[in-house]
């Protein structure tokens, strides 16, 4: 049983170690276990990173100090539409930068992230990728060639959704564009780690990595992208129902702000931004 019912199983969390092969580097992995979103700290040498912060912005502070590591930076992959972004909240906690893929959709200020953009921690390196589908400016970030954080663009038993606040035609062309963006992605070294955003079922408090490689993952990718037209088809055929309270939780994310009262009154339900 857990004191607050169902309100505070929406926010609670457990944390597993990503096996890495970075000498000095570590990736933490954040788990909002009633919800499912999944958030990462990576640090090095006094330094850290978070990714996709979904979480009180005093949880990742918590595990970067019990650690040694200052949050230099804090990122999102994409204007999530499904929880209340704590990226802006972690920033201004922390004094880190606030980093977001470019695009005018929010209405404060950020650093830009574009295809190619690096950021060091330690001895690694975050490279941005540009992989739109899920929203147009969705990026991946892959860490030293070996780890890659996909966001809502690729999960470990599906893609990302290309539907939400789009028309007809808008979610065929997001639907197109995200056919590419795993196609680059397939394209990364097969033993190359995928950390997603999200995954469809409550996590354990097992300490065990949600995460798998693109070989594991290749065998129903491949299938699914055996051409751009049975892709999009497929895809539009079964998007799961819309995401509770999804207009309300993207107009807050682009503004940067929360809610008065409790969040976890807009954010309750489990994540559907997944098609599998």
């Amino acid at each position: 049983s857990l004191t607050g019912g169902m309100k505070a199983w929406s926010l609670a969390w457990n944390d597993a170690d990503v096996a890495t092969t970075s000498a000095g580097t570590r990736v933490i992995q954040l788990r909002r276990t009633g919800k499912g979103c999944l958030s990462y700290v990576v640090g090095a040498q006094g330094d850290a990173l978070v990714i996709d912060p979904s979480l009180p912005a005093e949880v990742y502070v918590g595990v970067a100090r019990r650690h040694g590591w200052t949050v230099r930076h804090v990122l999102d992959t994409h204007i999530h539409a499904d929880h209340l972004s704590r990226a802006r909240q972690l920033a201004a906690a922390t004094g880190a930068a606030l980093r977001l893929p470019d695009q005018r959709r929010v209405s404060f200020p950020f650093v830009p992230m574009r295809d190619g953009d690096t950021i060091a921690v330690g001895g690694s390196t975050l490279t941005a990728l540009h992989t739109p589908g899920h929203t147009d400016e969705s990026l991946s970030y892959v860490l030293d060639g070996a780890i890659a954080f996909t966001g809502d663009t690729l999960f470990l038993r599906g893609v990302g959704r290309p539907d939400l606040h789009a028309a007809p035609a808008e979610a065929d062309r997001r639907a197109r564009a995200l056919f590419a963006s795993l196609n680059r992605l397939r394209a990364l070294a097969p033993e190359t780690i995928v950390l997603p955003a999200h995954t469809s079922e409550p996590v354990s408090f097992d300490r065990k990595a949600i995460a798998a490689s693109l070989r594991d993952i290749e065998p129903w990718l491949v299938g699914w992208l055996s051409s751009e037209q049975a892709f999009v088809d497929r895809l539009l055929a079964r998007v799961p129902p819309t995401p509770p309270n999804f207009t309300s939780i993207v107009a807050l994310n682009e503004a940067g702000q929360q809610p008065e009262g409790d969040p976890t009154d807009l954010e309750a339900g489990a994540n559907r931004c997944a098609v599998a």
